[in-house]
């Protein structure tokens, strides 16, 4: 009796727990949903500006105005002249799946419009303060809604425009964590008006106006693809771009290719467009890359705006949040159309290089004529006999004399082998003295990462070295085969001979003979602007041009022969990607930079004097293992791991 008790209270008691567990399961408060979604949706302002945007052509909208304070954070004001919404419509748009885009599953594989989710205005309003001012075409009062954190605080009638007034204030004033990390406001403005370029890009149709801090920094037009480019990026581009169009059953492609002598070492114009969305596709840039294979360096990269026209049940846009990602069913078939659309289109405008069959400077050759005479016009020595057997003084002689050239030809090769040997057992020591002093990487800031020591015996330096793809040098060692990045290698070894230089003061201006003009994009120029004053420090001597260009007067004196266009570049590039600014470690920063920019380049071939060059250079440095900012140089693939591969 006691027993059935016991098992009776146990499964209460187990009953009581899973309802207990059951409880834990809620449902989260819309405000915080709409945070968590905001995370996704919205990054940074740049974000807010695509958004608002993508809902203002949406609407209908033929001019755009976006306002902007401090880049962004604290205001980003969309105002445009679209269909405008009634009180409710407003009210409900803030609300999370509300959507006027589509009403079915099915919608979702028939969409021609940007937006489709109905995330963004909730997301928001989730984490910035929203002040909306609309009003339908018809109607004779708008009406204004007031958002904070995704809490209405109030809704009045108000009389304003047909349209859209989108104010978002204080971006994410509730999430300090994520304003704390934040870019700095070049960085973020940058990134604002590399995004307003690809909106701008794909609605030629549509006019647009760009202000910050009351500054109007573009005011573009309506008008073709064509005349847009030109708008965003220079007037330079107008003779450099050649039209691609083909159109067939399964696509329409259609736009501009750069020419193959304009293409770009950086800052390559490479825009993709489908169905009036902008996207990133690498299969079809590989195809891009393709047709350009023999006819541009490997380190450089074509200009390039592609539209693509499908069927909209053919691709798929709700992959991604941001809806940049795109598939296509008919990949396959949509490369090899590119292909030969863009082939087509280099052939057709002489952009790929061709026999030349230009007489001018050629030496005349004459030709054969049966009937005409020989004529020497030197008498022949009638008595030469070529089948003459010569004397024994002459061959002696001559015998002697290819002899004594032999033997001095020996002396000086052994001579300079000699030189030869000593310089490999120098390089060899080095190896074996740097290779032990690796051990001590520990003591560096990457205590953690420490290679293995290479036990590279001298015998093993001396065996010739092998380069790989134009990337990689492979060389023998004791334990297996040492890889080596040929790049990543010089870099180590420009960067520290840098460093030594600017560690005796060496960072002051050299002024050049002949100032380098180099052009920026926009989103770059906002940034140059920025770090103008520590480009000086650094010993730069620059100049503001206009139209995004600089001149560059003068070069930090440890620059060498490096092209001071790339190093520019790259410093900007380096702002952009990292949003640091060079006030920190700023010897370092342009050490690097100039490293990079002057390394040998992958896919660069090597000579074999190149390679044993390249490493005896890095094995004499004190850690050869990583790159300044922690990148492999090396690895060792060990002879276990390749006699495995022959079992």
């Amino acid at each position: 009796m006691d027993c059935g008790i016991c098992v009776i209270l146990s499964y209460l008691c187990g009953k009581e727990k899973q309802i207990e567990m059951s409880d834990v399961i809620r449902l989260l408060p819309d405000s915080v949903a709409n945070q968590i979604a905001a995370g996704e949706v919205i990054q940074r302002p740049a974000s807010v500006v695509k958004e608002l945007v993508e809902n203002a052509v949406d609407a209908g909208a033929t001019d755009i105005k976006i306002i902007l304070k401090d880049a962004g954070r604290t205001l980003i004001q969309v105002v445009d002249n679209g269909c405008g919404m009634s009180m409710t419509d407003a009210r409900l748009a803030f609300e999370r799946h509300a959507t006027s885009k589509i009403s079915h599953a099915s919608d979702l594989f028939s969409l021609h419009t940007m937006g489709f989710r109905g995330e963004a205005l909730a997301s928001i309003a989730a984490i910035a303060q929203v002040d909306l001012r609309t009003m339908k075409k018809d109607d004779t009062v708008g009406t204004r809604l007031l958002i904070s954190a995704s809490k209405v605080e109030s809704q009045q009638p108000e009389a304003c425009a047909q349209g859209c007034n989108m104010m978002v204030k204080n971006l994410f004033f509730n999430v300090p964590a994520r304003r704390k990390f934040l870019k700095k406001d070049s960085v973020e403005l940058s990134n604002i008006i590399h995004e307003f370029e690809r909106l701008t890009l794909v609605n030629t149709g549509v006019g647009f106006t760009l202000i910050h801090n009351d500054v109007t920094m573009y005011q573009l037009l309506p008008g073709s693809l064509k005349q847009r480019i030109v708008d965003l990026f220079g007037k330079s581009l107008d003779k450099q771009l050649i039209p691609v169009e083909t159109d067939t059953s399964i696509v329409r492609v259609s736009g501009f290719v750069g020419l193959p002598e304009n293409a770009r070492k950086r800052n390559a114009l490479q825009y993709f467009f489908v169905n009036g969305r902008n996207m990133r596709h690498p299969y079809f840039h590989k195809a891009v890359m393709q047709c350009y294979e023999q006819l541009i360096p490997a380190d450089e990269q074509p200009n390039y705006f592609l539209n693509f026209k499908v069927e909209p049940e053919t691709i798929d846009v709700n992959i991604h949040p941001t809806k940049n990602e795109i598939k296509f069913e008919n990949e396959q078939p949509i490369w090899q159309i590119l292909v030969a659309a863009i082939k087509e289109s280099l052939g057709k405008f002489n952009a790929v290089p061709s026999i030349d069959f230009d007489a001018e400077d050629v030496p005349e050759i004459p030709a054969f004529n049966p009937d005409a005479n020989a004529e020497h016009s030197e008498d022949l020595d009638r008595g030469y006999n070529p089948f003459r057997t010569t004397t024994v003084a002459s061959r002696m002689s001559a015998d002697s004399s290819w002899r004594r050239n032999i033997n001095e030809a020996t002396r000086d090769w052994e001579r300079l082998y000699a030189d030869f040997e000593q310089g490999r057992a120098d390089s060899a020591s080095g190896i074996r003295g740097s290779v032990l002093n690796s051990a001590d990487v520990g003591e560096s800031d990457r205590e953690t990462e420490q290679m293995p020591l290479l036990d590279i015996p001298v015998e093993d330096v001396a065996v010739t070295t092998i380069q790989l793809k134009n990337r990689y040098i492979l060389s023998p060692a004791k334990s297996g085969i040492m890889v080596i990045d040929q790049h990543r290698a010089h870099v180590r070894i420009l960067f520290d001979r840098y460093m030594e230089l600017a560690g005796i003061g060496a960072l002051a201006t050299q002024r050049v003979i002949f100032p380098e003009v180099v052009r920026l994009s926009p989103s770059q120029n906002a940034v140059m602007e920025s770090i103008a004053d520590d480009m000086s420090v650094l010993g730069f001597d620059l100049s503001y041009l206009g139209d995004d260009s600089w001149s560059i007067n003068g070069v930090p004196s440890v620059i060498g022969s490096t092209n001071p266009k790339d190093v520019v570049q790259q410093m900007v590039e380096d702002v952009i990607e990292t949003g640091e600014s060079l006030g920190d470690g700023l010897r370092e920063k342009v050490a690097l930079t100039m490293a990079r920019a002057a390394a040998i380049k992958i896919g660069q071939s090597l000579t074999q004097a190149d390679m044993e060059h390249l490493l005896s250079d890095l094995f004499k440095l004190g850690t050869p293992n990583y790159t300044p900012d922690g990148k492999l140089v090396l690895s060792i693939i060990p002879m276990d791991d390749i006699c495995r591969m022959f079992v």
